[in-house]
Parts: structure tokens; sequence; C-alpha cells
């Protein structure tokens, strides 16, 4: 049995060890995760006052664009109140569902338990009507949801046609997936584990006769402005197999085949030596195949 002095020196000492890890903000910081691209600095730190005072809170925004990174963080007064909000980690804020965990801890939190790979679901198919807070709603029947959200498009801001919806227990995610009736804003959604969409690989597809093959290029391959070795590289067969001269056969090498044989030319006069007593030599014609006539003049 314990004397009213020793409980109240343990709890003197209980009250020393808060105090001393409330001082260090380490133990009272919260990262939130998962935010919209409209939420404020203001809005975060409303969705996380039910839990104690705030000393500080803001959402981080990208310096270029001055747009929402999807993230921020909360540092509570009292770590009294970080625990409370740990036990509740996920809120809905402004439409998506967001979570939180000790900023210390980064990402390895209760999102990336063994089992996320199995409680992490795709949603295909959206209609671009189709909000954030419309999915959480219509998959929440089967469980509640840690962290879920429309994917939108950082520019427009516009749908992207899919989502993430992650719960916290492996057989709500398997309901969502084996739940045949799947029809949210007028359309047939599909539902699998987030792992098995993102390890689909979209290749385009070329008809064989249409993609470039590299050959490849064995040791030894002539270039061009290159000398030509004497053999052919390792690994490959010249396809012109020419058979060589038996040497028995020639005694020297064989000679050269004779030329084309040629019509005789024949020398024609020339114009000073056909001159007679009629008058001057005969004109000159040229006929078929290029050879001269003489016409004599009458």
């Amino acid at each position: 049995m314990l004397h009213f002095s020793e409980t109240c020196g343990r709890e003197d000492i209980k009250d020393q060890i808060k105090s001393v890890a409330s001082a260090d903000p380490v133990h009272r910081k919260l990262f939130v995760r998962g935010l919209s691209r409209n939420t404020t600095s203001e809005t975060l730190c409303d969705a996380f006052r039910v839990h104690g005072e705030i000393e500080e809170g803001a959402v981080i925004y990208d310096k270029a664009t001055l747009r929402s990174r999807g993230y921020g963080f909360i540092t509570y007064k009292h770590i009294e109140s970080t625990q409370l909000a740990l036990k509740a980690p996920s809120k809905l804020i402004d439409g998506r569902m967001a979570v939180c965990n000790l900023a210390c801890e980064g990402l390895t939190g209760s999102s990336t338990t063994p089992d996320l790979p199995q409680r992490k679901v795709y949603i295909g198919g959206l209609s671009p009507e189709v909000t954030s807070e419309m999915l959480l709603n219509f998959f929440g029947r089967h469980g509640e949801i840690e962290e879920g959200s429309v994917a939108y498009d950082k520019d427009t801001n516009e749908s992207r046609g899919f989502g993430f919806i992650t719960f916290k227990t492996v057989e709500a995610a398997k309901k969502a997936i084996d739940d045949p009736q799947k029809s949210l804003g007028g359309r047939t959604v599909i539902a699998k584990l987030a792992d098995s969409h993102k390890g689909r690989t979209a290749q385009t597809q070329l008809p064989s006769s249409m993609v470039p093959m590299a050959l490849p290029m064995g040791p030894g391959y002539p270039h061009p402005g290159k000398a030509h070795p004497s053999t052919a590289p390792g690994g490959y067969v010249y396809p012109q197999m020419v058979a060589p001269y038996p040497d028995s056969s020639y005694s020297s090498p064989p000679a050269a085949p004779a030329p084309y044989q040629t019509q005789p030319q024949f020398p024609y006069p020339s114009a000073s030596s056909m001159k007679d007593s009629f008058g001057p030599p005969p004109t000159t014609h040229m006929g078929m195949g290029g050879y001269p006539y003489y016409m004599a003049k009458q």
C-alpha cells in the first residue's frame, strides 16, 4: 500500500516528465498531409483546435507558384493536445480526408504500416462532377477511412478521373473492391488495389515491322572512314561464300578474257584527194550509225 507522500512523489515525477516533454516542440508538432489545394492556414487550425490550444499552424506553399503543396504543420501548446489529435489522425477538411502524425516521424506514421498495400484502393472512371467528399461518403459505407481524395490537376484544379482511398482495415478495403454496386456520379467506377494499378506501365505497342531494331556491333566491326579488318568480327559470318580457285588446276593465274571482236575500220579518202576535173569535191553527208557517205555534186 502506497503512502500519500509516495503517491505525491510519483505524481511530481510524472508532471516533471510532462513538463520536459512539453518544453520540446518536437513532441507537440504534427505533420498534416492530404490537404486540399484550397485549404488555408486558418481552416487547418480550425480543424485541429478541437483538441486544444494551438501555438502555431500553417499550410506550406510553393515559393514559385504560391500554391499549397498539400501539407502543413500544427504545433500545440500542450503535449496532451497532441496525444488527443493522434488518437483521431484522420480529419475531413475542405472535402478531403487529411491525416496527421508526429512531424519528427515524417512519413513513417500509420500510413506506412506493412499492410498498407492491402488497405489502399485505386478508384478509376470517376465523373468530373464527383468531389473528394462524395467519394469518401460513398466508400465510407464499407469501413472507416484513414485517408482519401480525388486526384486533381495541379494547373487547372480539375478532376483527373480517379482517386485513392486508404481504409483503416484490410477487410474494409476488400469489401470496397468486391462490392458489385459501384455506380457513382452516373458512372460505374473501378476499384482495385492501388499497387496493382501502379504496377501496370502503359507502353505504346508498335507493329513488329515498324519497331526499329539496333543491330549489335561486334568488336572490330568496320566503321566508315576506317580500314576494314581482314576477317569478320567475332560472332558474324559474311553471307557471300566465294569458292577459291583450286591451285592444282592452274599453273599460273588464268588469262583475262579476249576483248570483243569489232568490225574492221575502213579508211575513207580525204576530201582533197577526191578532186577531179569536173569541179569541187563531193559533198559529205552522215549516214546511219554515224558513218559518212559522199554524194557527188551534179
